[in-house]
């Protein structure tokens, strides 16, 4: 049992009901360390407090307003206010000896989230899914060496110097953290996403009621959501690429602001190798994976220590092969290579990507498929839980500074 010197208090602007993955990720998170210590969670998702029972969390909401992520001024000024929300509600809540734990979601967050932890004498931690002002470089919405860069990287040096820890989710996040001067080794602890489909290679059944309506051969998946890191471009233009082979067929779901972009060149191109699905809920999930033969993850250049894909461990879940559009030094490509399960493609090469599909269709390895789900349970939700458990014990166990 955690000793109960403090309490938790996770924040996080996304929470259930919202359906995202870093909801599902923080929910999880608190539930599970609710059943050691007090856990008070500041959500910035509505309806969320309404979920709270005996045993579970208690939540708090703070008021958020949603934009659509194409509003580009509307979303920041509604993070900015989100942010404001937040800082007060932390200063409010929170106690000395207190763990405070958050994601970089808004990106503003974390600084406003470092500054209250100091000033109440909590610690505190944050879970490293995307590292900014990195993810704004590589959606191109962002020059290197603009003004709001450059201030980025100096908040960024005083708030890993004022962190206590820092999560990261893949490997090749430790070298870009070490650029910063606050940062060091012994803050940051490697704890990966996991798995939520229960490991074993499962059949291609052409009786799938995602694949019945496909007369190809082989199918080719992209799922998720597609945000400003990844490129959809680049599977839509290798699906163009191999629209004469009968064998090959495209099933694309997802939503985000790049599965809009998808929709949009399929109204145009009309191509008959490509199939749209609208988002599919999580009851179907495991049936639309395994509908297909491989599975395509599309990031932009440069998403080594950005970001990692949560979607690619259910993908080797259910024993699927991946082809990984990223950098080979990046988490996922570093897996897929050291283990034989799927193929890396430089970003931004269509080219490269339909001579990889083509590949994959003409070498269907039923020893692939079975390296993919064993390495998946290693990816666990169990042996995550521990270790976030670990370090929020060894947290509230320290006297406050």
């Amino acid at each position: 049992m955690m000793q109960q010197s403090g309490k938790v208090v996770v924040v996080s602007q996304h929470y259930p009901p919202d359906p995202s993955t870093t909801a599902a990720i923080m929910a999880a998170i608190s539930e599970r360390m609710a059943q050691e210590a007090e856990v008070l969670v500041l959500s910035g998702t509505a309806g969320s407090a309404a979920a709270a029972s005996a045993g579970k969390p208690q939540i708090v909401e703070v008021r958020n307003w949603m934009p659509g992520k194409a509003a580009l001024g509307k979303r920041a000024l509604a993070e900015l206010l989100f942010t404001a929300r937040t800082l007060v509600a932390m200063l409010t809540k929170l106690r000395r000896g207190d763990v405070a734990l958050t994601v970089p979601a808004p990106f503003m967050l974390p600084y406003a989230f470092a500054a209250a932890a100091k000033l109440k004498g909590a610690r505190s931690v944050l879970i490293m899914h995307d590292l900014y002002p990195d993810v704004l470089i590589m959606a191109g919405l962002l020059k290197p060496d603009s003004l709001l860069a450059k201030a980025m990287r100096a908040l960024n040096a005083l708030m890993f110097r004022t962190l206590d820890a820092v999560v990261i989710i893949g490997r090749d996040t430790e070298k870009l953290l070490l650029r910063y001067g606050g940062m060091t080794r012994d803050k940051m602890r490697f704890i990966p996403n996991w798995a939520t489909l229960v490991p074993g290679v499962r059949a291609v059944d052409p009786d799938n009621p995602y694949r019945r309506p496909l007369s190809a051969r082989f199918v080719v998946g992209l799922s998720g959501n597609l945000g400003f890191t990844h490129d959809p471009v680049i599977v839509f233009e290798a699906a163009r690429l191999l629209r004469d082979n009968k064998d090959i067929h495209f099933l694309l779901s997802g939503w985000g602001i790049g599965f809009d972009q998808l929709r949009e060149m399929q109204s145009e191109a009309k191509l008959s190798n490509v199939t749209l699905v609208d988002r599919v809920e999580d009851e179907q999930l495991e049936a639309f994976l395994s509908a297909a033969d491989v599975w395509i993850i599309p990031y932009r250049k440069n998403v080594a220590g950005v970001s990692v894909p949560s979607r690619f461990y259910n993908l080797l879940a259910i024993g699927r092969p991946v082809i990984l559009v990223s950098e080979a030094d990046a988490e996922a490509a570093l897996t897929v290579t050291e283990h034989d399960v799927g193929w890396v493609v430089e970003p931004g090469n269509a080219d490269e990507l339909a001579k990889t599909v083509n590949r994959a269709a003409g070498s269907v390895d039923p020893q692939r498929a079975e390296r993919a789900a064993e390495i998946s349970r290693r990816f666990d939700f169990e042996i995550a839980m521990a270790d976030y458990c670990g370090l929020i014990r060894e947290l509230l166990q320290k006297k406050p500074g």
